[in-house]
């Protein structure tokens, strides 16, 4: 099974160039766009000490990317539309494409159970665990990163075999990187090949996404930002146990505002692709102020900034809330605000867009800094970008 390729009259010209656009935010100029952004993000890099950033914007359906600073204090050289960032966690929303992709084409259903594809689990209470649940956070209570004994899958395998859950799956959400990584383990042996040939050799290019990977090649490392820890001591990821399916992506702004567009269904995609990118916005489960969906977080708009803060906090991020189920799963809807955070040691990133308005936000600084901060800035953004639009 192969995904079909894009033709070439869907490629999309960014760094300030656009696709075509209906909605009404059409009418707010290109020059507009960028003051809002400049006014907004270069306060946000002094204030947080940030070197360089990339961000890409989606208004009326067109696409924008503004770049900023240096992607490598040592070298000076200027980030670009080149420039590859670390997008952390943002990463776990392709894996919950691919699963989603998966049951669109009947390699999986989420309401199956982890043992079905991971034998040596069966007959423990892990390999009793559905995959929904894994792609929600709500397993039954998962540490947020694999435990740093744990050195390969067969040390994974056991101790999901020991695993024993701290609330009953699908009543309390816990943010974890296990879970999800599993749900990708899974997905890619439900479609016969490793995870990350999966995703680099079929899932980016059905995107039309050529400017992102897990393992960056040679040829392309130039263009990999330099990651900065909070004390300014240089920082790159390093590979570890689940790490390619729940956190390993590293993608450009421009690749990234493409995704989004296709997150609001504005691309000329295969349509089971699409109809799988869709299916990722239904909501599952609902945990504090937020509605969980498969691995992307949704809120009804318009929304409250301090609503966003909250939903991303680090309160939602490290302790367990309770959950509970949607039933039946809320439908994918137009009418809201969809949003994920990432980050890894030395990266920051958000992601966020309204479906209905056409409007959206990427966000990627080789920096892990606050997301308090990603999200009162990229929610001022949008909010002026949406009152110029009326």
């Amino acid at each position: 099974m192969k995904f079909k390729a894009l033709s070439l009259t869907a490629t999309v010209v960014f760094a300030l160039c656009a696709t075509a656009s209906m909605s009404r935010a059409a009418d707010v100029t290109q020059d507009s766009i960028q003051r809002t952004v400049d006014a907004a993000i270069r306060p946000l890099m002094a204030k947080d000490g940030i070197h360089g950033m990339a961000v890409g914007i989606v208004a009326g359906g067109k696409a924008y990317v503004y770049n900023y600073g240096v992607a490598s204090t040592e070298t000076g050289k200027p980030v670009t539309g080149d420039t590859l960032f670390e997008l952390g966690s943002i990463s776990k929303t392709f894996t919950a494409t691919l699963a989603s992709y998966a049951q669109v084409s009947g390699n999986l259903s989420l309401s199956d159970t982890t043992g079905k594809y991971l034998p040596v689990l069966q007959g423990s209470q892990f390999g009793n665990v559905k995959l929904i649940n894994l792609g929600t956070h709500t397993p039954g209570g998962l540490p947020l990163q694999v435990p740093d004994e744990i050195h390969d899958n067969d040390e994974l395998m056991q101790y999901f075999k020991a695993w024993r859950p701290s609330c009953a799956p699908g009543t309390c959400r816990t943010y974890a990187n296990p879970g999800i990584g599993t749900l990708g383990l899974i997905t890619a042996k439900s479609m016969g090949q490793d995870f990350t040939p999966l995703m680099e050799q079929r899932m980016f290019p059905a995107l039309g996404l050529k400017n992102s990977y897990i393992d960056v090649p040679e040829a392309r490392m130039p263009d990999y930002a330099q990651g900065y820890k909070k004390d300014g001591a240089p920082i790159r990821m390093a590979p570890g146990v689940l790490s390619d399916e729940a956190y390993g992506v590293k993608s450009t702004a421009a690749d990234m505002t493409r995704f989004m567009q296709a997150n609001m269904n504005l691309l000329p995609l295969d349509a089971k692709l699409q109809r799988a990118i869709t299916q990722t916005h239904t909501g599952y489960f609902k945990a504090g102020v937020l509605t969980q969906d498969l691995i992307w977080e949704q809120y009804a708009y318009p929304v409250a900034l301090k609503t966003l803060l909250a939903g991303n906090s680090s309160t939602m991020a490290l302790k367990a809330t309770p959950a509970v189920e949607i039933k039946p799963p809320l439908a994918p809807r137009q009418d809201v605000w969809i949003n994920k955070t990432g980050s890894t040691n030395g990266f920051g990133a958000y992601v966020a867009f309204v479906p209905e308005k056409q409007l959206g936000i990427v966000m990627l600084a080789n920096k892990n800094f606050p997301n308090d901060d990603r999200v009162s800035v990229a929610y001022k953004i949008l909010t002026a970008l949406a009152d110029a639009a009326r």
